[in-house]
């Protein structure tokens, strides 16, 4: 385990980081991900949608190693305001712009701790009556998720802390860390 204190990130400037992911795990995870999915949609085209901005670096890894063709797309939600908790409410950024009715679709996040986004998504998607929907999570923290479902690919499941690095933020920053850090109080 590494330690570091964060840099320039406003009022989290000199919390401590604890790494509790390494890069080299990730990308371990990352390709058994890709694996199962390239699996599981043999002789498919999914689109392959990420969840702005986290999603971003695992998204770019996860389709590198796919074996299967598919599309990209993203849509940009938001449930944080500039802090460390989820302000209750989603709001839609950006919306994708391929059509998925009748297509097979995975939404890509970095991580799903409430499941507030992921409920909002799962219900906007289903709307649009895709042939399926999955979601993939780089991250879970299934000890606070309240969902009645559960992401059928995971990378891993964490506690509570708030996590930081490979796509995940404090304030827009922290997200090029390339492995995953805790922030401790």
């Amino acid at each position: 385990m590494q330690t570091m204190v964060a840099m320039d990130v406003g009022k989290y400037s000199g919390k401590t980081l604890t790494e509790v992911i390494t890069e080299a795990s990730i990308n371990k995870r990352i390709e058994e991900l890709a694996a199962k999915i390239s699996t599981d949609y043999q002789g498919k085209t999914p689109i392959i949608i990420g969840v702005l901005n986290g999603s971003v670096f695992f998204l770019s890894d996860l389709v590198r190693k796919l074996s299967i063709p598919c599309e990209i797309d993203f849509i940009k939600v938001s449930s944080y305001y500039g802090d460390t908790k989820s302000s209750g409410t989603v709001r839609l950024i950006k919306d994708v712009s391929c059509l998925i009715n009748g297509k097979d679709i995975i939404i890509v996040e970095d991580i799903i701790d409430s499941g507030l986004t992921a409920k909002f998504l799962k219900h906007r998607f289903e709307q649009n009556e895709p042939a399926s929907l999955e979601f993939v999570s780089l991250l879970t923290k299934p000890e606070v998720m309240s969902l009645n479902w559960s992401p059928k690919y995971v990378g891993f499941e964490m506690d509570s802390q708030f996590l930081v690095g490979y796509g995940l933020d404090i304030d827009q920053k922290l997200r090029n860390l390339p492995s995953i850090w805790a922030l401790q109080d």
